[in-house]
């Protein structure tokens, strides 16, 4: 009872037209639960709106129903730009739609994290995981950079480090369109100016990133989301290593237009080139 005062009216609204198939529990084939959801957004509902005042542009490229899969830099120490991406598809989208995002396998490894994760529809990046998730026409969002996009620098934030190609193959063996996305302000919110792996082996996470300020705690800058047209190419996903890094460096110079077009609308000259990463 005192954890429904929680709850936010809209949230709950928004809730009920998000087309997932609840049973009379609340409860979704995989796990997911209305409840979770209604916390997770109840609570960052104002980080999304007032803290960051996140701005989003060109949402409609998003299927309103379907698979689909959303692919985008990475960037902030942490994963707020997946969590803003998260919470623009619930809330930008009419209906809204739940992004499930696969996680880094050390979530798994930190119990309440973990199941919480799980029961808003975040789990962990296993290929078997993508596959079910597409064919049940599910919304899924997947950062190529890995954990090495979130260990980017400050100066590095609007780079791009090496993309991993297993997106593109499941994107064909599903026959799901990419939605690339263009993530701005994760990197001003948390700006990392080094990663000490000695502090990420005592939580069990590849890093942990340290900020000028020391405290990990993210400032109140502005953010933006740009998603670009959908993109489909041809093939089943067994293609040759090349044809298929071909069409992942197409995925990237668009992402990389779109971080350059929105740096220049905030006024920052964007990286060149691919960033290093930590």
């Amino acid at each position: 009872m005192a954890l429904s005062l929680l709850y936010d009216d809209e949230v709950l609204e928004r809730l009920e037209r998000l087309e997932l198939p609840f049973n009379r529990l609340g409860v979704d084939p995989y796990g997911v639960t209305k409840r979770h959801l209604a916390l997770a957004f109840s609570l960052t509902k104002g980080l999304y709106r007032n803290y960051f005042g996140v701005s989003v542009q060109g949402a409609g490229n998003v299927p309103a129903r379907g698979r689909a899969m959303l692919i985008g830099n990475h960037s902030g120490g942490v994963a707020i730009d997946g969590l803003m991406v998260i919470l623009s598809m619930f809330w930008e989208l009419d209906p809204p739609r739940l992004a499930q995002g696969m996680v880094e396998k050390f979530l798994n490894r930190v119990a309440f994290a973990s199941l919480f994760s799980n029961r808003t529809g975040q789990f962990t990046g296993l290929p078997e995981h993508c596959v079910r998730l597409l064919e049940d026409e599910r919304l899924l969002m997947v950062f190529p950079e890995g954990a090495r996009g979130t260990a980017k620098l400050y100066r590095e934030r609007h780079s791009l480090v090496n993309f991993g190609t297993g997106f593109l193959r499941l994107a064909l063996k599903a026959r799901a369109p990419i939605v690339p996305f263009a993530f701005l302000g994760g990197g001003e919110a948390f700006p990392t100016v080094w990663n000490s792996q000695t502090l990420g082996r005592l939580v069990g996470a590849p890093y942990v990133p340290i900020t000028a300020y020391l405290a990990p705690i993210p400032l109140p800058v502005s953010m933006e989301v740009y998603y670009g047209e959908p993109l489909r190419f041809p093939g089943d996903g067994d293609e040759d290593d090349p044809v298929i890094q071909a069409w992942v460096d197409q995925v990237k110079d668009r992402i990389r237009d779109m971080i350059a077009e929105g740096c220049r609308r905030r006024g920052v000259t964007p990286a060149l080139g691919d960033g290093g990463g930590r």
